[in-house]
């Protein structure tokens, strides 16, 4: 079968805060996540055929994950379920603003034991999109599978993205997390990263200065950027070397409770626009639309507990555009 996404990564449960029981405890409520599998999820919502590969625990929550996953329309034959490791736990302490913390449950977690043998070159056939983001490349074990896929993904001709999604707490060494979000970026032709990130590993607090750092070192075409409350930029290098540069702002119309899959939500429409019109002939009126759409269905996504299941689909999003 034919699939427009392949994504390698971690597919764990996210335990949010959902109310408080009479005994005065946290009442967690136990939502599907990942990153990678969250932009196929919004891929899949948006009518493409998508495909994970990684591994969950063969225990409650893996068996949960796999069957949620499954029932949304992902690929899950190259799930695999460790009878040896148990499924990544996140604990997400949402602020009043939505925004979050996380606290991982992940030493012996299954997705940082994916061995290379498990990735199967087939996987890549037909495929167009190859994601993955650095939670993939943590430890020795994982990283090597994520290097092994990125090799058979390229044989297969498939167009790379990634998003390095960094999660501090889950590195030895933030060196070791820099140097592994600079790989990532040599390996890909689409980088969506956050502006945190992007200072993170250039020191550059302005966008533009940001972009200019990568390109110095890697000529990416396409780079977007998620600036949370204040929406998003996107940088195209066309072939003569002139570059597109555009700012969009975010929704404020929406009730904003949780802002967990955000950055996945919209780079997975970023994914769907390149799938519908192509990785080539951006122009400034082609950029505006595609950072509208993707910040709209960001946006929405806020406004719900968890993300992997709660996407919108596109009459959602269209709405919301229509309404402001």
């Amino acid at each position: 079968m034919k699939n427009d996404v392949i994504a390698l990564g971690e597919l764990l449960i996210d335990f949010t805060q959902n109310g408080i029981s009479q005994a005065g405890n946290w009442m967690m409520e136990a939502n599907p996540g990942g990153a990678p599998c969250n932009v196929l999820a919004m891929l899949t919502k948006l009518g493409h055929k998508t495909a994970f590969l990684g591994q969950v625990g063969n225990d409650m929550f893996g068996k949960m994950l796999k069957d949620r996953v499954s029932a949304i329309g992902i690929d899950v034959s190259n799930l695999i379920l460790s009878d040896e490791y148990n499924t990544t736990l996140a604990f997400v302490h949402t602020a009043p603003d939505g925004d979050r913390d996380f606290s991982f449950y992940r030493k012996t977690g299954a997705d940082a034991f994916l061995k290379k043998e498990s990735i199967k070159a087939e996987a890549f056939k037909n495929a167009r999109i190859f994601h993955f983001g650095t939670l993939s490349m943590t430890n020795p074990v994982v990283n090597e599978a994520t290097e092994f896929a990125l090799e058979r993904a390229k044989n297969a001709g498939l167009l790379i993205s990634f998003d390095p999604n960094l999660r501090k707490p889950l590195w030895d060494s933030l060196e070791k997390a820099k140097e592994r979000i600079w790989y990532g970026i040599s390996v890909c032709n689409i980088l969506k990263i956050s502006e945190d990130e992007l200072e993170f590993i250039t020191g550059e607090k302005d966008i533009k200065k940001g972009i200019s750092a990568i390109r110095e070192k890697n000529k990416i075409p396409l780079i977007t950027i998620t600036m949370g409350k204040h929406g998003s930029a996107s940088s195209y290098l066309g072939k003569d070397g002139s570059e597109l540069f555009l700012e969009a702002e975010t929704f404020s119309n929406v009730k904003t409770i949780d802002t967990t899959g955000a950055g996945d939500t919209f780079c997975a429409c970023i994914l769907h626009e390149i799938l519908k019109n192509g990785y080539e002939d951006f122009s400034m009126e082609r950029m505006g639309a595609m950072l509208r759409f993707a910040n709209a269905a960001s946006s929405l996504i806020t406004t719900r507990k968890g993300a992997l299941c709660v996407m919108p689909d596109q009459a959602e999003i269209l709405k919301l555009i229509e309404a402001d």
